[in-house]
């Protein structure tokens, strides 16, 4: 078995869905992952907004404008007007959902969280039932299955982690029960252990897809872009970027974690734990090599280049004027971990911390904690220094001309560098 995964961008309209058919082609025994159509996540993302508002008849308003998008694209796919029940019945319990959450007060940190995946997940709920109606609708046999019913993840909202061991006979059994020769499944879902849904983290459609190449010991994965494969860098940003024809899981996974758009990066592991490898292929046309991802590759011979947005940096001084800050680490990383903060840089000497983190919502209640403590943790008693609209640019197998062009400069902050890799925390440009 293949694992295909579509990503949002792939099939936001018609012309996407009816490209991604030519792309199975008479191809068998498949097992799809598929992404929210466009920008329907950004979409949900303010109905969810405004309920954390309590403002109804707002989430109303864009619920009315994801429905009519969606609406739009399966008119075209049918020529016409067509009914959907599957479609239809998602955005009545989505519609259900806004009328009748009550108002959660600001304390509700992970009732929130838990609103939000609930929220959020109808986008791929919609979409892949969209697809599958349309395969069928051309004579595809398929199968379509609910994804929150075949991944069990941890109680982590928001950046949920599957227990592959408990998904796998949930996953085969659900295949069982639905035999046929191309199976249509979520990207980004899961249900937790309290049986709540949960979201794998922004892009987690990766992720859900090796999970399920993992599960199926799967031939290959195969991740379909609007680009040639992997790049060194984001074309958008840095004009002359260059494919790279193969990588290793390890250079991936640290270029991921750097935050490379390319991969989620709780890809690799499942892929790597049965030398699974994954595909990276352009979609407007399936003929072109792309980039593989395996055990072995040959080495990158180009500046790798990512560019990570949304950054805030945080300089963390304990007040009794400690010399030796690295016995106040764990009081500092338990406080950010409690808030659910991913650092991304760190960079220490002996009385100052600095730390490249996450945009949060939780990162001023983060703030007040390290402050003044939360009245029970004496080692909470630091001085810190917040600076917003940050990024972090990451370059790997840097020269001498990039090191100049990017890490000088008022707008620098802060620069580590190795012998291979330099890191730069700067105001955003």
């Amino acid at each position: 078995m293949k694992v295909y995964k579509f990503g949002g961008a792939s099939v936001r309209n018609a012309d996407g869905v009816r490209n991604m058919l030519k792309i199975i082609g008479d191809e068998q025994d498949l097992f799809i992952i598929v992404s929210a159509m466009g920008k329907t996540t950004n979409g949900l993302e303010r109905v969810f907004e405004s309920l954390r508002k309590s403002d109804s008849a707002a989430a109303l308003s864009h619920i009315d404008e994801i429905r009519a998008y969606h609406t739009d694209i399966i008119d075209e796919l049918w020529n016409g007007t067509v009914t959907l029940d599957r479609v239809d019945g998602f955005f009545d319990e989505l519609t259900n959902l806004a009328t009748q959450t009550t108002p959660l007060s600001s304390e509700a940190g992970m009732e929130m969280e838990a609103l939000y995946d609930t929220v959020v997940s109808y986008g791929e709920l919609i979409s892949t039932a969209i697809i599958s109606e349309y395969l069928c609708h051309r004579g595809i046999v398929n199968s379509w299955l609910d994804m929150r019913h075949c991944f069990r993840t941890n109680q982590r909202h928001k950046d949920a982690t599957v227990d592959i061991d408990a998904s796998t006979p949930l996953l085969r059994d659900a295949m069982r029960e639905r035999p046929a020769p191309i199976y249509i499944g979520q990207g980004f879902i899961g249900s937790a252990p309290d049986g709540t849904t949960t979201t794998l983290g922004r892009e987690g459609s990766d992720y859900s897809a090796a999970v399920a190449a993992n599960i199926l010991d799967a031939e290959s994965m195969s991740v379909w872009k609007d680009v040639d494969g992997i790049l060194n860098a984001d074309p958008k940003i840095f004009p002359d970027a260059q494919r790279i024809s193969e990588l290793n899981y390890l250079d991936t996974i640290e270029l991921a974690y750097s935050g490379a758009q390319i991969i989620h990066p709780k890809t690799i592991k499942p892929l790597q734990q049965k030398r699974i490898p994954l595909y990276v292929r352009p979609f407007g046309d399936k003929r072109k090599p792309g980039t593989v991802i395996r055990n072995v590759s040959a080495p990158v011979d180009v500046p790798i280049l990512i560019l990570k947005r949304d950054q805030v940096l945080l300089m963390i001084r304990p007040r009794d004027f400690s010399f030796v800050l690295e016995e106040k680490f764990s009081t500092i990383f338990a406080i950010l971990e409690r808030h659910r903060i991913r650092v991304n840089l760190v960079h220490n000497s002996a009385v100052n911390l600095g730390l490249c983190v996450d945009d949060s919502w939780h990162i001023d209640e983060a703030i007040a904690e390290l402050r003044d403590g939360d009245g029970g943790d004496v080692g909470a008693d630091f001085d810190v220094m917040k600076r917003d609209h940050m990024e972090l640019l990451t370059i790997r197998g840097y020269t001498p001309e990039l090191l100049s062009r990017y890490g000088t400069g008022p707008e620098v902050f802060l620069l580590q560098s190795t012998q291979t890799t330099v890191r730069i925390v700067r105001k955003a440009q």
